[in-house]
């Protein structure tokens, strides 16, 4: 049976998403715990996959993977215990024999919080809408194989509870590029950039690439796939883990609240689905 869980990690103790030798990444341990807990042997012959990577310090509250067992019950039941405390499921569906969670998804989410207060969120609202529909986003994000062509379908940045965030969904997203559309516009917050500058960015390739913003403010927070995932609560473990972090500096604070309270809503919001479901 193939299964599809949904994760959130915390990102700091990991060197990124994707499995690396001789270092600690999100999908490393995530196999690990599958094999240790007899999901699978071999994660190729599971097709383990995960939907897409995310860089060293980036967060997730829904990244998705998937993978194929003979021990369906066992995973939706002991999964949720078993992971490290820093990392955490809060759904899971079945889906089916050949899904993809990199090729079926629909769009993706992302939400970067600004270190420091850069400047007036109407007007970097304003630019942001600058990234949203079809562009060449070459210049902001690292130079790859992959076409620069994307397609942003919403765009936002708004104020949170003392903190600038920035919002935005796509179909799919090139390596650094939310980091790069996030720094673009903490500069027009502070007055550097305008709009125009955007949309001159953006007509395609030029000599001058963005920068990215830092990892840290950095969460992936939905994967949409147009089917619900039934709801799991996050382990002990990993609330712990979690409110261990309330210590650490503001943002990372701030991300850890954020963190918990994505997971908490999605929780909320796919209970409510359940209800209605049940009901109808």
């Amino acid at each position: 049976m193939r299964l599809a869980f949904r994760l959130g990690y915390y990102g700091d103790a990991f060197f990124g998403s994707q499995v690396q030798s001789d270092v600690r990444t999100v999908e490393g341990e995530v196999i690990a715990t599958c094999r240790r807990i007899g999901l699978f042997d071999d994660p190729k012959s599971a097709r383990f996959a995960f939907a897409g990577r995310t860089d060293r310090g980036v967060h997730a509250v829904g990244q998705v993977c998937a993978l194929s067992t003979e021990e369906p019950e066992r995973a939706v039941a002991a999964l949720v215990f078993e992971l490290p405390g820093d990392i955490w499921t809060t759904g899971w569906a079945a889906v089916h024999e050949w899904f993809s969670p990199r090729k079926e998804a629909r769009s993706r989410t992302y939400r970067y919080y600004f270190s420091e207060y850069p400047g007036d969120a109407p007007t970097m609202d304003a630019a942001a809408q600058e990234f949203v529909g079809e562009h060449d986003f070459t210049r902001f994000s690292r130079q790859s194989e992959r076409s620069p062509i994307r397609r942003v379908i919403s765009a936002g940045v708004r104020e949170e509870n003392g903190f600038l965030v920035f919002d935005v969904t796509a179909e799919s997203f090139l390596w650094n590029m939310v980091r790069c559309m996030a720094w673009t516009l903490a500069a027009v917050g502070r007055g550097e950039m305008e709009g125009e500058d955007i949309r001159a960015l953006l007509k395609g390739p030029g000599e001058r690439r963005v920068p990215a913003a830092r990892p840290e403010g950095l969460i992936l927070t939905d994967i949409d796939y147009g089917f619900p995932f039934t709801p799991l609560s996050p382990s002990p473990k990993a609330t712990s883990a979690l409110e261990a972090r309330q210590q650490e500096f503001r943002l990372k604070e701030r991300v850890n609240l954020a963190l918990r309270g994505l997971s908490l809503d999605l929780l909320r919001e796919k209970a409510v689905d359940k209800e209605l479901r049940d009901l109808s």
